[in-house]
């Protein structure tokens, strides 16, 4: 029984933690500005701290987000309050917002939102590339907007 009560206790510890880094990942940037880094996926695109980008195939091009919930609690939006900046290596014209259910703006490119995989924490890392999940692919974005397959 103890050590039931023990995993159940580390089991809460390890989900929040989890929740507080997606919350942490999901807080709106004042500004956003997208970087191209070569990865193992060749060149992809990154937020300015490093953190891989990803686009979920369950969303439409140009369409609402289809992420939400637990969903989201396991790919943070890429949200921002202020602008949205081209970096180099990136297409000013691919880049864009949708407003979220909540009212939050997401980052898109390519009109396909944008997402961060919450176990990805140092820069460069992309730990969750092509996988099925949520009822669609997480895929990697290249510069000109198309996905990694």
């Amino acid at each position: 029984m103890k050590t039931t009560r023990t995993l159940l206790a580390l089991f809460a510890v390890a989900t929040a933690a989890l929740s507080l880094t997606g919350q942490a990942m999901a807080s709106p940037a004042a500004d956003a500005t997208l970087t191209v880094r070569s990865s193992d996926y060749g060149r992809v695109l990154f937020d300015t701290r490093g953190r891989a980008l990803y686009a979920f195939t369950a969303d439409r091009r140009g369409g609402r987000s289809n992420c939400s919930g637990a969903c989201a609690v396991a790919w943070p939006p890429y949200l921002v309050r202020g602008s949205v900046q081209p970096g180099p290596g990136t297409t000013g014209r691919l880049l864009g917002t949708i407003r979220r259910s909540n009212g939050t703006r997401q980052v898109t490119y390519d009109g396909r939102p944008l997402y961060y995989y919450v176990r990805d924490r140092e820069p460069g890392q992309i730990l969750c590339q092509n996988v099925r999940e949520f009822g669609g692919l997480w895929l990697v974005v290249r510069p000109t907007g198309t996905l990694v397959r």
